[in-house]
């Protein structure tokens, strides 16, 4: 496994910390309509996933394809933890059963 899988790992995980943030921002009220795009959660929110793009971009240059997908797919497990975690949402047992299919699918894959 070379370095270019780590770097997609790490932009879904950078991309998930992103979705996260903006859903925090979503559920804030503003006083204005500017406030609601021009917030400290919002911009740190699109900085993180443009640099999710940047790394995605340098990771797919060094591996195939088709491993691609499959990776990305870790973006769920990754934000429903955070979701949990950050903004106390329920893992409910369809999150669960989703989430174990989502692995037991990279462990097919991978094997």
């Amino acid at each position: 496994m070379n370095s270019s899988y780590g770097i997609l790992i790490l932009s879904v995980f950078i991309a998930a910390v992103s979705q996260i943030l903006l859903k925090k921002s979503a559920l804030k009220k503003y006083t204005s309509v500017i406030w609601e795009y021009l917030n400290p959660y919002v911009i740190v929110g699109y900085g993180l996933m443009f640099g999710s793009t940047i790394l995605t971009i340098i990771a797919l240059k060094g591996m195939a394809y088709s491993n691609v997908p499959v990776i990305e797919c870790l973006g769920y497990i990754f934000v429903m933890i955070m979701s949990r975690m950050f903004l106390g949402e329920k893992v409910t047992k369809k999150k669960i059963i989703g989430n174990g299919l989502i692995i037991l699918g990279i462990l097919v894959y991978y094997m």
